[in-house]
């Protein structure tokens, strides 16, 4: 038997994650008094004096608020002695002297006392951050709603019936749950994480505990010089000397700058505001699974990626055009915030809305248990930023601004500000009413499009990679486009990523890079290779990834120190977040392709010990166990990744043709059997079970197989010449003939086809 190669996932994208419950944060009084020497960052006291007005709307906003030392003025719980039963466990929650505890489940599900350190936020629900050792700190899943004044337990909120247990990344003692990593650098101002792969430790740290004013406009130290200067000794072309300019900028350098943390996005290092480009801090995601096709949001989105793709950020509208940057509130209330812009005699009317206003007669809605009362319906943000409710009571409006679309509902199964007050009504009802108030027409919405694309639905492709090459649709629109290509592998989706790849925005380059599935090393070479050159960091890191794959020797001389560099830089970036699962996988693709196999497999092994439930970590590990010779120990692997993730199909493929390498045949013909069956539209299954079968005597089944394969792809040489070899081996020589002939047509080239016919030709038929 010849020595099989069996498949992996090894992606060439990086993985980001992330989970549905929000973190809490911390603070240390000895490492923030160290931190708070660092001469440019100079603290909001020093700014306050020049800056008053700014100062007081700050003051008790959620910002400032964002986190803080557990005390009798900050914590809002109820920790006289109250009790919270959850899932079985009563968590009781009281006080030793001034010091807030709570009793509950902890690390392995064992019950214990665990102090509370700090706060996060205060309304409508205040966290609770608790000390561990190695400098974690970890968010306790039981939540004070503050306005009904209550606990609330966020596991339930987030997950219903599907309760983490305490092996379970998800489990509040575990990774996600981490403060340090997960919520620290957008909570705090200078944040400096100082995670240590190699112990496991952090030693965090930041010059303010909250999000205050360097946080934004960045260390204030030479913006103080500046105003200590004569008024005529004053540079008047340095931006006041801030490192940050936040004035006379662009929606979209505006959009970018709060995009750092009010987006989902993988950081690349600790905020650098000398770095420039927002994605040379953080690679923002595209509208990919966390949101509907149509790009409405479904998991949380931080308002990013809802507002990128907005008519208002078309029309270059920023976020202080609604929201007072330092207070967080908004700048007018109801209908009169819109009107700054849209006449309130043409939208803020019945003719445009089709509902009663505040104060008018009528009835309110009462849907189940919620009551809609007069004039909700006349709310501009009620139809174009409908919303959801996180973290169990926080409601947040989807910020893509969007017109109602019912017919988008019937459509493609996505959500419309219509039935979400009338929820007790069809889509089509909403539908009627929308064409008997504004007509039938309706604009092309890429969410059809994208749908199917989601599908890999080739009816999609051609419209997707006009998307993808269209100016009119924003950026992170024809990025998703480009990010769709992925599922497609054939030349026309290789041209549109290929053109993609010289793009001028940056997302849409980024994510070209991502989807990019070289044909051969030179069309590798070729498009790659000028990108390790790009001004752009995360596209640079991206690049140098894909590039790790070549053998060294191919890389031409001149730009070996550059691929060296690029990498090292990208190794760095996975360090830095080296405390999640994701990145460690990443670094073990790097040191596979680099043929660094021992290194690989350490990584991969952090991931899984990360993550437990990481599968693609586990199925690359595999493959790199199986060329260090150690099949015992990937089978293992591959047998726990079938039982903890049953629905992954390239774990039934990868171990049948393991099992055929170490000769438990009829095995692995079981789970080659199962693979197929679980990703039928892969020729190469059909075409492995099939020789399978043929090794075994089982003929008709493996004929049935090798047909399979060559019906899904028809002028593949392998396959013919294999099912040509099948059939002679069963001295069925008419039916190897016309293989043959098929073979020297469409591969002359080859001699293949006419060696078959040469042998065949003077055997009985």
């Amino acid at each position: 038997m010849q020595k099989w190669k069996f498949s992996g996932i090894i992606a060439a994208a990086m993985i980001v994650l992330t989970i549905l419950i929000y973190v809490a944060f911390f603070y240390n009084e000895k490492q923030n008094n160290s931190n708070s020497d660092i001469i440019e960052y100079i603290g909001r006291d020093r700014c306050q004096s020049c800056h008053q007005q700014e100062y007081k709307a700050w003051l008790g906003s959620h910002h400032d608020k964002a986190m803080d030392i557990a005390t009798d003025s900050t914590v809002l719980g109820d920790f006289d002695d109250a009790e919270f039963e959850f899932n079985g466990v009563t968590s009781k929650f009281f006080r030793k002297g001034k010091k807030f505890f709570v009793r509950t489940n902890g690390p392995g599900g064992k019950i214990d006392d665990f102090e509370i350190t700090h706060t996060f936020g205060f309304t409508p629900l205040q966290q609770y951050l608790i000390p561990f050792e190695k400098g974690r700190y970890q968010c306790l899943p039981i939540a004070w709603d503050s306005e009904k004044n209550k606990w609330f337990s966020l596991i339930e909120a987030a997950y219903g019936e599907n309760i983490p247990e305490p092996s379970d990344w998800l489990y509040w003692t575990n990774n996600a749950q981490n403060w340090n990593g997960m919520c620290a650098e957008c909570h705090s101002t200078n944040l400096q994480k100082n995670y240590n792969p190699e112990t496991k430790e952090y030693n965090t740290t930041y010059s303010e505990i909250d999000v205050s004013c360097e946080a934004c406009h960045g260390p204030g130290l030479k913006h103080e010089e500046w105003a200590n200067l004569l008024e005529t000794e004053r540079s008047s072309t340095t931006n006041y000397d801030l490192i940050v300019k936040t004035s006379n900028i662009t929606n979209r350098e505006y959009v970018d700058l709060c995009g750092y943390c009010h987006s989902r996005r993988s950081s690349l290092g600790p905020l650098d505001f000398s770095k420039g480009h927002f994605m040379n801090i953080a690679t923002p995601q595209v509208l990919d699974e966390n949101y509907y096709p149509d790009g409405q949001v479904l998991e949380e989105d931080y308002v990013y990626g809802s507002f990128a793709h907005s008519k208002m950020y078309a029309n270059n509208i920023k976020c202080n055009n609604c929201h007072n940057v330092h207070s967080g509130k908004l700048l007018f209330e109801g209908n009169d915030l819109c009107a700054q812009c849209h006449q309130p005699k043409v939208y803020d009317d019945f003719s445009h809305h089709f509902h009663k206003k505040k104060g008018e007669s009528g009835y309110p809605l009462v849907i189940k248990d919620h009551t809609y009362d007069i004039g909700e319906g006349a709310l501009c943000v009620n139809c174009h930023m409908p919303g959801a409710y996180y973290m169990g009571n926080d409601f947040r409006n989807d910020h893509s601004l969007r017109v109602p679309r019912p017919d988008l509902t019937i459509a493609i199964e996505v959500p419309n500000a219509c039935n979400q007050c009338h929820e007790n009504q069809s889509a089509k009802w909403a539908d009627n009413y929308i064409n008997q108030w504004y007509g039938q027409k309706r604009k092309p919405h890429f969410g059809t499009i994208f749908k199917l694309g989601r599908e890999a639905n080739q009816q999609a492709l051609s419209e997707i990679i006009q998307i993808a090459k269209n100016g009119m649709y924003l950026p992170i629109v024809r990025a998703t486009a480009i990010s769709l290509l992925a599922n497609y592998r054939n030349q026309e989706s290789f041209d549109a990523i290929t053109w993609a790849l010289n793009e001028t925005e940056p997302l849409i380059r980024l994510n070209a890079v991502r989807s990019y599935s070289h044909q051969d090393y030179e069309d590798l070479l070729k498009n790659i290779l000028p990108l390790l050159n790009d001004p752009i960091k995360s596209i640079r890191i991206e690049a140098g990834f894909k590039l790790s794959s070549l053998p060294m020797e191919r890389i031409p001389a001149e730009k070996k120190n550059l691929l060296q560099n690029v990498i090292e830089e990208f190794t760095i970036a996975m360090n830095y977040s080296a405390d999640f699962a994701s990145s460690q996988h990443n670094l073990g693709i790097l040191n596979n392709n680099l043929e660094k196999y021992d290194l690989a497999v350490k990584h991969y092994y952090e991931a899984i010990k990360i993550d437990s439930l990481f599968y693609p970590a586990k199925a690359n590990l595999s493959v790199v166990l199986n060329k260090l010779g150690r099949n015992d120990e990937a089978e293992t692997v591959l047998r726990d990744l079938i039982l903890t993730q049953p629905d992954f199909p390239d774990a039934y493929y990868s171990l049948g043709l393991l099992l055929a390498e170490k000769e438990k045949y009829e095995e692995s013909v079981s789970y080659l059997q199962k693979a197929s069956e679980l990703m039928p539209e892969r020729p190469r299954i059909f075409y492995n079970l099939g020789l399978m079968l043929q090794f075994l005597n089982r003929h008709n089944e493996a004929e049935k197989a090798l047909l399979t394969a060559l019906n899904i792809e028809p002028m593949n040489l392998d396959y013919l010449y294999t099912l040509a070899d099948h059939y002679i081996k069963r001295d069925k020589f008419k039916e190897a003939k016309i293989i043959a002939e098929k073979i020297n047509t469409n591969f002359p080239a080859s001699g293949v086809g006419q060696q078959i016919l040469n042998y065949i030709k003077d055997k009985p038929r």
